[in-house]
Order: structure tokens, then sequence, then C-alpha cells
């Protein structure tokens, strides 16, 4: 599972690490949490661009757009069949920017959050699926889920799943519409291992309402 993650460097580094436009006024993020509108790349006429989803995918045939909370994750193993994901995985595609992600440890004295990332601290995507819901008013809701697949050796003695997260050289492949789906579900493996860190934080991000440094400061 992936329930909180971060995106927390600057406009320049982002437009250099994925090659699109990125607003200079993008806010640093410490503990971005379902519901909230998160950044998303989505490939437009062939070519990527960034735009604001709400995470939490809402089916186009969605009664009730309260279906999005559960729906945050897409496990890579179901995705081709599952009726939430199948649409989106054949058709809207995404990359979901971040820079580092949570998850929480059971310990002797209650679960322990900790904070991944890479060892050279670069931004990074996770794999994603986008959908467009529209309310009976005719109100627009575009919403995203990030895919998860199993851990690698650094994460699986923390959680039994880990996002998606994709090379450089398979960003493009990922956003291209003309793809079938099944040419795609090999890039959907854990990330290697040796180029990821982790270390404990501070509780605080246990609760959306606190997004600053401190909650990924090490303790």
């Amino acid at each position: 599972m992936c329930g909180r993650y971060t995106l927390t460097a600057n406009p320049k580094t982002l437009q250099a690490e994925f090659g699109i436009p990125v607003p200079e006024n993008l806010a640093p993020r410490y503990n971005i949490a379902p519901t909230q509108p998160v950044p998303v790349i989505v490939a437009e006429n062939g070519a990527p661009r960034l735009d604001v989803f709400r995470w939490g995918l809402i089916p186009s045939w969605a009664k009730d757009p309260r279906i999005g909370n559960k729906l945050i994750n897409a496990r890579a193993e179901t995705i081709a069949e599952k009726p939430s994901f199948r649409a989106a995985f054949r058709r809207r595609r995404c990359l979901i920017p971040a820079d580092g992600f949570f998850e929480w440890q059971r310990t002797s004295r209650g679960k322990q959050p900790l904070f991944i990332h890479f060892k050279n601290r670069r931004p990074f995507a996770f794999a994603g699926l986008w959908e467009q819901w529209l309310s009976p008013d005719g109100s627009e809701i575009l919403s995203c889920t990030i895919i998860t697949t199993a851990p690698n050796e650094l994460l699986k003695n923390i959680h039994n799943r880990m996002p998606v997260i994709l090379p450089a050289e398979s960003r493009n492949l990922w956003l291209d519409e003309s793809q079938p789906p099944q040419n795609l579900l090999s890039l959907l493996k854990p990330y290697p291992a040796p180029e990821m860190a982790f270390y404990p934080v501070s509780k605080l991000v246990n609760s959306p309402a606190n997004d600053n440094l401190a909650c990924v400061e090490p303790l």
C-alpha cells in the first residue's frame, strides 16, 4: 500500500527531471494524503503535461464519488481485470511525481512511520491511472490512483506492498496511449532496492493536517 508520500523538490528540479513545464508556484508537499489534489503527468496528443487530480480513483460508472476514498491504490496483479481499473489501464495511464513515501512498521511500541526515498534524493514517478467522473449536475472530477506491487528486498520486512516506481526510461512508454496494456505489465515490478533507503520519522505524519518539514526530519 502507498497511503502517504512527498513532493518537495523545487519546480526547476522537477522540470529538469520530467522535461515538462512546472509552475513556479508549486509548493513543496511533505505529507500528501488521499482525497487531496496532487500533481500528475498525463499525455495529451502524445506530449506529456502536468495537471492536478484528486488522489483516489473514481470510476466513470460510479454512482457515488466517495468510492475514490477506497481506491487510492491499484494492485498491479489485477488491474487488467478488475472493473474499477481495467478501462483506465487500457486508456488512461499517468505518472505521479514524488520524491519519497511513508510506510509504517510494527514495533513493540506501536507503528513507527518510516520515510522511504532514493539514496540520491532525486524525484521519481509512481505508475498511476486516472479517470474522469461526471456528477449528475455536470461537474467533473479528475482522479488518480497509485499502482502497487510486491516489495523489494529493502522493504519486504516493513510491508507486503510498495508503490510501482517507473525507471526514467520507461515513463514515456507507460504514457504512450498506443501501447497495448499487455505490453506494459512487465513494467509493474519492484524498484531495485540498492538505490533506495529509509529512516524513522516523527508520528506527526500520522495526521494529514501536518504538512511541513518536520514530517520528513529523521528521528
